[in-house]
């Protein structure tokens, strides 16, 4: 039965500027106005163009990986969140960075590495309450998805001795009738396993063309008259 699971995500949006780089900053402000109107793709285009006049700007990075991640591009985000945890030293900055980071690898059913990001986040910052919530999530859906690989493995090892089995079963058979090619053919009396199929078949094809026999004569009993406007 699938559970249906809630991952609390938050996002963490600084809203302090500097002198330096005002046009940078004016390109922030803006992707953070459209941001919040859920205009993510001319928010990316903005933090985008402030990172083109700022290059390593931490607070566009960051902004940039959640606009990415609204877009379902878990991929891209974590690679901006990384890129954000490289650019401070601020330990509740980092632990909102990692956080989110896990949540990009949750999302992309990375358990395992999930984990790591949402523990690095607890790290950064104890108090980081939706970090231990999410990593009780995903700690159990990592659990289960090394269950499900465990049991894919075992079939799989499974079927692959069957097969074997089976072929050498086959292998012996071939063997048999060539050593005792009188054994492999039909006694008086019996029937060979074409023949056999094929009297099979028939009686198939008979079964089936009487049923559709009586289904149109039961079609035909059943009819009623139709009342006709003329």
């Amino acid at each position: 039965m699938k559970t249906l699971i809630t991952i609390f995500i938050a996002f963490c949006m600084a809203s302090g500027f500097s002198a330096k780089g005002q046009s940078s900053n004016n390109s922030v402000r803006l992707g953070n106005y459209n941001y919040k109107k859920e205009n993510y793709q001319t928010s990316e285009m903005l933090y985008r163009k402030a990172l083109s006049k700022k290059p390593g700007m931490r607070q566009a990075t960051f902004n940039l990986g959640n606009t990415l991640y609204k877009q379902g591009q878990y991929q891209a985000a974590e690679t901006k969140y990384d890129d954000a945890i490289k650019a401070t030293d601020d330990k509740l900055k980092r632990s909102n960075y990692y956080y989110n980071k896990g949540n990009s690898l949750f999302q992309m059913q990375q358990y395992q590495k999930s984990v790591e990001a949402y523990k690095q986040a607890l790290r950064e910052n104890p108090q980081h309450n939706d970090a231990r919530h999410n990593l009780q999530l995903a700690q159990q859906l990592l659990q289960q998805q090394q269950q499900q690989q465990q049991q894919n493995s075992q079939d799989k090892e499974n079927q692959e001795k069957q097969d074997q089995q089976n072929q050498q079963q086959d292998n012996q058979q071939d063997q048999n009738k060539q050593d005792n090619p009188a054994e492999s053919q039909p006694k008086e009396g019996e029937i060979s396993r074409e023949d056999a199929e094929r009297l099979l078949k028939a009686m198939e094809e008979e079964e089936k063309k009487v049923q559709e026999k009586l289904q149109k004569q039961k079609a035909q009993s059943q009819k009623v008259k139709v009342e006709k406007e003329w």
